[in-house]
């Protein structure tokens, strides 16, 4: 017997017959109630009390009166708790309507890719009904991940307004409470308010900022303090509110509202109950740290990576700010996108980027300007990466020379070998961002660095020991200025080693550097040690030159320290540095004499600003030399080097 199929048509009636039956049974309950009530109360005080009234009606008051007290008593309490309930149940959420914000994917920039999954949820969240004619179901979540200001939150509400749904924002931290039970009353009455919005509007966006907060790993939870007073201040309540969430965010279908369920109860209603559509959105930078049950699909179907826009997205995102202020008809757009690179390598984010240009408009104010120029862009960025810039009082001159020297041997390596980057910014003052630092080297990226090789990592360490070679060689001493370079050379140079540069292959990533780590990354530090002392002995003039000009104006930008260097070079006829390309040493990496450089041997330039043909005039070598150098003798015990990948090299 073939089964019966009902098409959608049929269907549509049965759902309007359904609505038209709640209805009229809501509508001839409450009469038929209304009516029971007034009879029965009519009969008993016709027929009963108004003949006998003289006899009980003392009696009567005199119970009232205690029932009217006894009553009293226990409705002041219900409302004590019900209203301190009600307060702390009470989180900070924005309920954001259809059309309130004003913002679209129009206004979302930088991310096209994004958009387009964007756009699918939108397209969900319209067609809700037809969906599920199809015989879908609607997803339940989706989840936004990446470095901080790249637009998570923005997303959510450009979806929300395009998708003409109500959009809840709330703060995740804002949910746990000091008593243990609140945050599961706070969620429960969040979801319920979201599905009464859902079934009203056809769907809803919860909208959850650092979901972390309350979505931790349970397995890395201490659940020590579940009980006793720890369980009643809420300290061990974190896996409850997790418990909670997961169960709002994927419950069991369930009737909603009293008529329905009473049409159940009759027979009336046999159809499969249908829960609104509340789509629940997070947004995180601990994306490893969430609990696994929340990220299973049926939860947080999607996953979205959200990152930092490309050169082209950077663009994107500075037009359309650029737009809306007062800029000079010459401003250099591309180049100032070219330019917001952090010195690490990554582009900025469009929060970054939106800061810049208000900045650039606040410089132009105070200047007197009514538009902004290149020159303003350049010192908004400026404040953005380094900080606000402050002279240091109180220094010696002797004191001022040493820090001198010491910055001029980060920047004259920085000239001769940086390949991918470049020297910003040499200065004798404090910027807000590196504290105790006396003097700074600033570098930056000129391109988006993703990967780092072999040869850039020796020029890392080495231009990290070209102060420390500065210093012995023009001072005759050492300082503690090195305070800051030698973790960072020593962190390069442990990378070197654990990426299996050095000839050995095995590694464990996390641990502390094991005895052999650290012979081999001091024997590498010491290589580099020695090329950079070469560097700054066959630079001698170029030295002295930065360190005058630097004493005399406390702050030099990187154009002008390579037109001094420059300078220098046309006078003294000098070549720039060159890196001599040895091969590595043998497996395992033993101390070994130090073998002699010929003077034939093939060169390899790093700089990409220096022609390989003006090197290659010169036989005697420095820059990034691979020799093999006896270390000096080390302990055996590991120790945990820093992991900071900054490349700004300070002193002081």
């Amino acid at each position: 017997m073939a089964a019966r199929t009902t098409s959608p048509f049929v269907e549509k009636e049965y759902d309007e017959l359904d609505r038209k039956i709640d209805g009229f049974l809501g509508r001839l309950g409450a009469i038929f109630r209304v009516l029971i009530v007034l009879t029965v109360l009519v009969a008993v005080s016709y027929y009963v009390l108004w003949p006998t009234m003289e006899t009980w009606g003392p009696y009567f008051l005199f119970a009232m009166y205690l029932l009217f007290q006894l009553f009293f008593a226990i409705m002041f309490m219900i409302v004590q708790f019900a209203a301190l309930f009600w307060f702390l149940g009470r989180t900070r959420i924005y309920w954001i309507m259809p059309g309130e914000t004003g913002v679209g994917f129009k206004d979302y920039k930088g991310n096209p890719e994004i958009i387009e999954l964007a756009e699918r949820v939108v397209t969900l969240l319209r067609g809700v009904k037809g969906f599920k004619e199809m015989g879908g179901q609607v997803h339940r979540g989706m989840l936004l991940s990446g470095p901080p200001g790249t637009g998570k939150s923005y997303l959510a509400q450009c979806i929300a307004s395009e998708a003409g749904v109500p959009f809840a924002y709330a703060s995740s931290p804002s949910f746990q409470s000091m008593f243990m039970g609140i945050g599961n009353i706070k969620v429960m009455m969040l979801y319920s308010k979201a599905r009464k919005l859902a079934k009203k509007y056809g769907a809803c966006i919860i909208f959850m900022d650092e979901i972390d907060a309350i979505a931790m790993s349970r397995a890395g939870q201490n659940m020590g303090m579940g009980m006793g007073m720890g369980g009643f201040m809420g300290m061990g309540g974190g896996s409850g509110l997790l418990n909670e969430l997961l169960m709002q965010m994927d419950p069991p279908p369930t009737d909603q509202g009293w008529k329905v369920r009473m049409l159940r109860k009759f027979g009336l209603r046999t159809k499969k109950a249908e829960m609104p559509a509340v789509f629940t959105m997070g947004a995180t930078n601990l994306v490893q740290t969430l609990d696994p049950a929340l990220l299973r699909p049926g939860r947080f179907d999607w996953k979205i990576q959200v990152e930092r826009p490309s050169y082209e997205g950077r663009m994107e995102v500075l037009e359309y700010y650029l737009a809306k202020v007062k800029c000079a008809p010459n401003l250099p757009i591309e180049r100032v996108a070219t330019e917001m690179i952090t010195p690490e390598g990554q582009g900025y984010s469009p929060v970054e980027i939106k800061f810049v240009v208000n900045e650039a408009v606040v410089h132009a104010h105070f200047d007197g300007r009514e538009a902004i120029t290149y020159e303003d862009m350049r010192h908004a960025m400026e404040t953005r990466e380094y900080g606000l810039r402050q002279r240091i009082s109180g220094r010696t001159a002797d004191d001022r020379r040493r820090v001198a020297y010491h910055e001029a041997g980060h920047a004259i390596a920085m000239l001769r070998l940086y390949t991918r980057k470049r020297l910003d910014r040499l200065t004798l003052m404090k910027y807000g961002e590196l504290h105790g630092a006396e003097g700074v080297a600033f570098d930056k990226a000129k391109e988006e660095i993703h990967i780092t090789t072999k040869e850039e990592l020796l020029v890392d360490i080495q231009i990290f020991l070209a102060s420390k070679a500065a210093e012995i060689v023009f001072l005759g001493t050492e300082t503690t200025g090195m305070g800051g370079d030698l973790p960072g050379a020593s962190y390069r140079a442990v990378q070197y080693v654990r990426c299996g540069m050095g000839g050995q292959l095995f590694t464990m990533w996390g641990e502390a550097p094991t005895a052999e780590e650290r012979r081999q990354a001091e024997r590498v530090m010491q290589q580099q040690f020695a090329a950079a002392r070469r560097l700054v002995e066959e630079n001698r003039p170029q030295v002295h030159a930065i360190v005058e000009a630097l004493l005399q104006k406390d702050e030099l930008l990187g154009d002008e320290v390579e037109e001094i260097v420059a300078r220098v070079d046309r006078e003294v006829e000098r070549n720039t540095g060159r890196v001599v390309d040895l091969p590595p040493p043998p497996i395992p990496a033993l101390p070994a004499p130090e073998p002699e450089v010929a003077a034939s041997a093939t060169v390899r330039y790093a700089g990409a600003r220096r022609p390989s043909e003006e090197r290659e005039r010169s036989s005697g070598g420095h820059g990034v030399a691979y020799r093999d150098v006896t270390p000096p003798q080390s302990t055996d015990s590991p120790s945990q080097f820093g992991e900071s990948d900054t490349d700004t090299r300070s002193g002081g």
